[in-house]
């Protein structure tokens, strides 16, 4: 008889965490869009873009269209992600509304286009990667892209990508080819901040080594390094012996002193090096070196 898997409700302190961030994230969003990119007709992608272009045409503000936009994408969100992160995603764009509409007639903070670019894709990036890193969204592109992915041979990326060359097109004959640039310059700076934002800078390490001489290396690592190891239990494809594994996790400085570990150790060891976003319990926190 199959138990019924019930939705674990957040708790108040990952909640308050959550709207927190989600709403420092939507207001950073909107101050990359109000005080930098739009003020100099420069665009986002996905459908804040559509959101700018028809602001421009029309006179119609700009938090009005965002948020009409992605009503269809809410629904979509609950039915393929699922309830928080709907309810997220509606928190995170109702706030970015709200405030686009409050900051519409503040003054830019530079007019120099390759300042506003940078800087606009860096605070709108800033804000996105925060909502994203905390369960929501503030665009339904990625919600219908996650959704084609499922019915057509294309992935999420491909997905993305010819929707913003569409709307980047788009922006070219109402903006100018030359707004059209600069704002595929502030969606790639937008990006990588994302990532940056998401993944964090202190970007860790997990290596795999199997070795006759497991031990020794791990206790190497623990005395040497001060990380805790794991050791796992395997066999070879090939030949069938038992074979010990070391899992371990190190930063990026820290990585070559690992590999000098090993090739000291044993020098036809296997060594496998992966990069690593978010390590969270266990004991992998470093030790004192002694």
């Amino acid at each position: 008889m199959q138990h019924e898997i019930r939705h674990q409700k957040l708790s108040k302190k990952t909640f308050i965490k959550r709207t927190l961030f989600i709403f420092i994230g939507a207001i950073l969003m909107a101050l990359g869009i109000e005080v930098f990119l739009v003020p100099n007709s420069i665009m986002d992608g996905g459908i804040v873009g559509i959101s700018i272009i028809l602001y421009s045409l029309t006179g119609t503000k700009l938090g009005i269209f965002i948020f009409v936009l992605n009503i269809p994408f809410f629904y979509l969100g609950y039915k393929q992600i699922g309830k928080t992160f709907a309810v997220s995603t509606l928190f995170g764009i109702t706030v970015l509304s709200i405030t686009t509409s409050s900051l519409h007639h503040v003054a830019a903070f530079t007019d120099d286009m390759l300042l506003a670019t940078v800087f606009g894709g860096i605070v709108l990036g800033s804000g996105v990667g925060l909502v994203i890193r905390y369960g929501g969204a503030l665009d339904g592109s990625e919600i219908l892209a996650i959704l084609l992915n499922k019915k057509f041979p294309f992935s999420v990326g491909e997905f993305i990508m010819v929707f913003n060359i569409f709307i980047f097109g788009w922006g070219g004959f109402v903006l100018g080819w030359d707004r059209a640039m600069y704002s595929i310059l502030a969606y790639v700076i937008a990006f990588k901040t994302i990532d940056i934002v998401i993944d964090g800078f202190d970007e860790s390490k997990s290596a795999w080594i199997i070795s006759d001489k497991a031990q020794e290396i791990g206790d190497a690592v623990l005395a040497r390094l001060g990380r805790g190891v794991t050791y796992l239990r395997g066999e070879g494809g090939y030949s069938g012996d038992d074979k010990k594994v070391i899992f371990c996790i190190v930063t990026r400085l820290e990585e070559a002193k690992l590999k000098s570990i090993v090739e000291e150790m044993d020098s036809s060891a296997f060594l496998a090096v992966a990069d690593i976003n978010e390590v969270r319990g266990g004991r992998f926190k470093k030790r004192d070196i002694h």
